[in-house]
């Protein structure tokens, strides 16, 4: 796994030289992608966490909402929270087309991926986009996230077993109240999936309503576990 994970690392000095040798965020000289100081200013997720949708619990025990009402998805890992530069790098990523910073929060999510959490994930399936979507903007970034986490992980992932059959509005632009029906029947899984344990990989994580439905719709088809891996966690006000 640690030869592995070096693999993952080493593509960020060629990425820096993609960016003429200065950081991604504040352009200050830099070796890597991000200089070490907005490096170190990266919002990295710590302390002890709901492992069910990775939001501060005391103890690290589920919290009181996953107790009341408990998700379709059985964990989360998250690297970070949506907040800045981490909304910048995913935001530049997905809006922008700077496809060269998925390499980078895809090794910003591994590094939270234990070697537990590996054992027995059947596959990796990133959060697909309708076609609609797919066409306008020539990429789907959880794809782009996942794949390097893949090649590091030894894990298969899997581009076409989950579809989303029915477009929806972006769910960004809905109040939190209606963002699961948003997208309540939008995903279909291909196949069968009989005792698979399936890993979900997102951008961001926020009311968890996308997850939840495709943690659901993989459950439908078989699957005994889901597990969510996403860069960035939207925490709740303080």
């Amino acid at each position: 796994m640690l030869k592995k994970l070096k693999d993952a690392l080493s593509p960020g000095n060629r990425l820096a030289a993609l960016f003429g040798g200065a950081c991604f965020v504040c352009r200050g000289e830099a070796r890597q992608v991000l200089c070490d100081a907005c490096d170190a200013d990266l919002p990295r997720l710590g302390g002890a966490r709901c492992p069910r949708c990775a939001l501060a619990s005391p103890a690290g025990a589920l919290c009181g909402r996953c107790l009341a009402r408990p998700p379709s998805y059985d964990a989360t890992i998250a690297a970070l929270a949506y907040d800045f530069p981490a909304d910048t790098l995913v935001h530049a990523l997905k809006f922008r087309g700077e496809l060269a910073l998925a390499p980078l929060l895809g090794v910003l999510l591994l590094r939270h991926i234990q070697a537990e959490d590996l054992r027995g994930i059947s596959f990796i399936v990133p959060v697909p986009l309708s076609g609609a979507r797919l066409r306008q903007r020539g990429f789907n970034q959880a794809s782009e996230i996942a794949r390097p986490i893949a090649r590091s992980a030894g894990k298969p992932i899997e581009l076409e077993l989950l579809g989303r059959v029915r477009d929806t509005a972006p769910q960004f632009d809905l109040p939190w109240s209606e963002r699961q029906r948003n997208v309540r029947g939008a995903f279909s899984a291909g196949r069968a999936l009989i005792g698979a344990t399936v890993a979900v990989v997102d951008d961001v994580m926020t009311t968890g309503a996308t997850l939840e439905e495709i943690a659901a719709n993989l459950k439908a088809a078989g699957a005994a576990r889901v597990v969510n891996w996403v860069v960035a966690r939207t925490l709740p006000p303080q």
